[in-house]
């Protein structure tokens, strides 16, 4: 959840390189992974952790924090080592902290309804994607403030969670704030792919990825709610 130096260039157009292509590609590959993860982990007792870390809300946010952006960093150190195994561990970090989280929520989904929950959320968050990187694309212009604006996000949304933990009615604040953090870095990670050519693809794809999958779990809580309610 970091900002970027000064931009390499600012282009505007639609039309996708081969090399903005294979971030895509790569970043939705590693999302259907995640939401195959997400699904078998709702029948398993890892679907309970939830439970624990977020009787106290703050502790739940702060260990799935800390658990995202460590395996980004461990991730990143791997690709830029050139050391598949330590990237390789930090992708499983990313995959089970996104995946057991996504598990707590899609639990409470009859085992009838969640595939159709799973696939809603994906059409959802393929929409915003599409919307987001439509903006960003039309735009001569840098996103670099967007990575801290993100960042002051997440930082609102953690406070807000810490005042929700003993005041709940500020952990909506909070869900908004973090939710509104992880949509500010998808168009930061999308204008980094647009401009940013001479950073390497495997670091860009991780970085759209964990984007991705932040704003997944939140539009699949509130596709959850939807569904609840309708019953």
């Amino acid at each position: 959840m970091r900002s970027t130096e000064t931009p390499y260039e600012t282009g505007r157009g639609f039309g996708l390189s081969s090399r903005d292509a294979r971030v895509v590609g790569g970043a939705s590959v590693l999302m259907a992974i995640n939401v195959v993860v997400m699904y078998v982990l709702a029948g398993t007792p890892l679907a309970s952790v939830n439970d624990y870390l977020f009787a106290v809300p703050i502790v739940g946010a702060i260990a799935y924090g800390a658990a995202i952006m460590g395996g980004q960093l461990v991730a990143e150190r791997g690709v830029e080592g050139g050391d598949a195994g330590v990237a390789f561990v930090g992708m499983v970090i990313l995959q089970l902290a996104f995946g057991i989280f996504g598990a707590g929520v899609l639990r409470f989904a009859p085992p009838e309804s969640r595939s159709t929950i799973l696939v809603v959320t994906a059409v959802v968050v393929a929409v915003l994607t599409a919307v987001i990187s439509a903006y960003v694309y039309a735009r001569s212009k840098t996103f670099d403030h967007w990575g801290s604006y993100a960042n002051y996000a997440f930082v609102g949304g953690i406070v807000a969670i810490l005042i929700g933990s003993v005041v709940a009615p500020v952990l909506l604040l909070g869900f908004v704030l973090i939710f509104l953090g992880f949509l500010l870095r998808l168009g930061w990670e999308i204008w980094k792919v647009r401009d940013q050519r001479s950073e390497s693809v495997a670091l860009q794809t991780i970085g759209v990825y964990i984007a991705v999958a932040g704003v997944f779990v939140h539009v699949l809580q509130l596709v959850l709610r939807y569904f609840a309610s309708r019953q």
